[in-house]
C-alpha cells in the first residue's frame, strides 16, 4: 500500500472517495488488527497513511519525528514516510475546528463535555481550548486518563453547554445508538459528532429535535483530508476545494424519502426519481414482504398491525442505513417517531401532500380498504406527515412534474449546505 487509511474496523470509510476527488493517487482502506499494527508500522511499506480509530496513540512511538501541535495533543492521525523515516501530524485538529466554526457554534465560555478516550478525545480538548471554553470535561466508561464518567457527567455535569462526541457510538453499521440521553442535559447549545456515517447520527437528531445546534462530522472528514492530502504530496491545495468535496459527497450520501398515504403517488414518483437523479429506489412495503416472504394483508391476518409495525421498523432501519437512495415508505411508517427519526439520519423526506379527494381505497392495503377507512386514516396521519417532513409537496396530475419540483429541491439543499 503507497497510500490508504488504517484502522481496525472501516466499513464505515469515505476517505477513499474524498481522496481521489483531490489527488491522483491510490488510496487504499486497510483494516489492521490491534495484534498486527506493530509489524505493519515497524515495515514501513507505505508513502502516506491516515489513522483512524483506534490507533492515533498507538502510532506515535513508531515515529522519527511528531510535529508540535500533534505531540501537545498525544494524537497523530496522518504519517508520512520521507526516506524510510516516519512524520507524524495531526489534520483532525485543523477539521474539528472548521466544522464547529462553519456551523456557528460558539464555545467561548462554555462548559464542554467531550464524549471519548481516545486519540480524536485529545484532539477535540484541544481544539475546545483553542476557541476558549471554560471547562473541558472527557467523558468516559471506564472514567480513567483524568476522564469523568457517564454517570458522574449526567449527575453533576448537566449544566453543560456543549457536547462533542468523538466515540464511534451511532456509527454504522449501528445507526440507532447513541453515547448519552440529550435530554439530561437542558442547557445545551451545540452538539458536535465526529461520526459521519450516518449523515446526522442518532445524537445528532435528538439535539436537532430539540433545537439545538448539532452537526455531524462530514465537514471534518473532508476538511481534515484536504490537510493530510497536502502532507501527503507536498502540494498546496486551495481551501474552496473543502467546500467543493463536501457538497459532493453530501450529494452521494443523502437519501431521498417519500412519505404520505397510500396511493398518493410515493413509488411512481420514487422510481422516477431514482432514474433521473442516478440513485438506487427501495420501498419499505416490498422489503417487509420479502422480510416476511407473505403478503401485507396476510401479514396483517396472521399478526395484526403490531406484528405487522415490528416487521415495518426493522424494514424502515435497514433502508435507513443505505445511501444515496430513494426510498418510498408504506403509508403508516411514520406512526412511529422512531422510523422518522431513522429515516433522517441519512435523508431529506418530503410529504406527498395528495388531497383526499384524489385518494383510492384498495383492498391490499387493510387499514385503508374502505373509502371510510381511508378518510380515517387520513385525519389520523396528516398532521403527523406535516411534522416528520423536511418539506411538503403538494402534487399536480403531471408526474414529470412532480418529479421535477422533488429533484430540484433536493439538489439545491445539497448545494446549499
Amino acid at each position: 500500500m503507497m497510500y490508504g487509511i488504517i484502522g481496525e474496523k472501516l466499513s464505515h470509510s469515505f476517505s477513499k472517495e474524498i481522496h481521489a476527488k483531490l489527488f491522483d493517487y491510490n488510496y487504499e482502506i486497510c483494516e489492521i488488527a490491534p495484534d498486527k499494527l506493530d509489524e505493519f508500522m515497524t515495515k514501513r511499506e507505505f508513502k502516506a497513511i491516515n489513522v483512524t480509530i483506534p490507533y492515533k496513540e498507538r502510532v506515535i512511538k513508531h515515529l522519527d519525528y511528531i510535529d508540535p501541535m500533534a505531540e501537545k495533543i498525544g494524537a497523530v492521525n496522518t504519517v508520512v514516510n520521507k526516506n524510510g523515516r516516519l512524520y507524524g501530524y495531526n489534520t483532525d485538529f485543523l477539521g474539528l475546528r472548521e466544522l464547529i466554526l462553519k456551523n456557528n457554534i460558539s464555545l467561548k465560555n462554555k462548559k464542554v463535555l467531550i464524549l471519548g478516550s481516545g486519540g480524536t478525545s485529545k484532539t477535540a480538548c484541544a481544539v475546545a481550548e483553542s476557541l476558549e471554553a471554560s471547562e473541558i470535561l472527557r467523558v468516559s466508561r471506564s472514567a480513567k486518563d483524568n476522564c469523568i464518567s457517564y454517570e458522574d457527567a449526567q449527575k453533576n455535569h448537566s449544566d453543560a453547554e456543549i457536547i462533542i462526541n468523538t466515540t464511534p457510538c451511532g456509527m454504522y453499521p449501528n445507526i440507532n445508538a447513541s453515547a448519552v440521553e440529550i435530554e439530561s442535559f437542558p442547557f445545551l447549545s451545540g452538539v458536535v459528532d465526529a461520526v459521519y456515517n450516518p449523515l446526522n447520527s442518532l445524537l445528532v437528531c435528538n439535539a436537532k429535535k430539540r433545537g439545538i445546534k448539532a452537526t455531524g462530522g462530514l465537514y471534518m472528514l473532508v476538511s481534515q483530508a484536504v490537510y493530510a492530502a497536502e502532507k501527503f504530496t507536498g502540494c498546496e491545495v486551495d481551501k474552496s476545494k473543502t467546500d467543493e468535496i463536501y457538497k459532493q459527497m453530501l450529494a452521494g450520501k443523502q437519501n431521498l424519502v417519500l412519505i404520505g398515504m397510500p396511493a398518493c403517488g410515493k413509488s411512481t414518483i420514487g422510481k422516477r426519481l431514482a432514474t433521473e437523479l442516478n440513485m438506487q429506489f427501495v420501498d419499505t412495503d416490498e422489503l417487509i414482504v420479502k422480510t416476511a416472504g407473505k403478503s401485507i394483508p396476510e401479514i396483517f391476518s396472521e399478526r395484526g398491525e403490531k406484528g405487522f409495525r415490528e416487521i415495518e421498523s426493522q424494514a424502515v432501519l435497514e433502508a435507513a442505513k443505505l445511501q444515496h437512495t430513494v426510498i418510498a415508505t408504506g403509508g403508516g411508517a411514520v406512526l412511529k417517531e422512531e422510523n422518522v427519526r431513522l429515516l433522517s439520519q441519512n435523508g431529506r423526506i418530503y410529504f406527498i401532500d395528495r388531497p383526499l379527494s384524489f385518494l383510492t381505497a384498495t383492498a391490499d392495503r387493510p387499514l385503508s380498504s374502505s373509502r371510510a377507512d381511508l378518510e380515517k386514516r387520513y385525519k389520523e396521519r396528516y398532521s403527523i406527515y406535516c411534522k416528520s417532513c423536511h418539506k411538503r409537496i403538494t402534487p399536480s396530475e403531471n408526474i414529470a412534474k412532480n418529479v421535477t419540483m422533488i429533484k430540484e429541491d433536493f439538489l439545491n439543499e445539497n448545494t446549499c449546505h
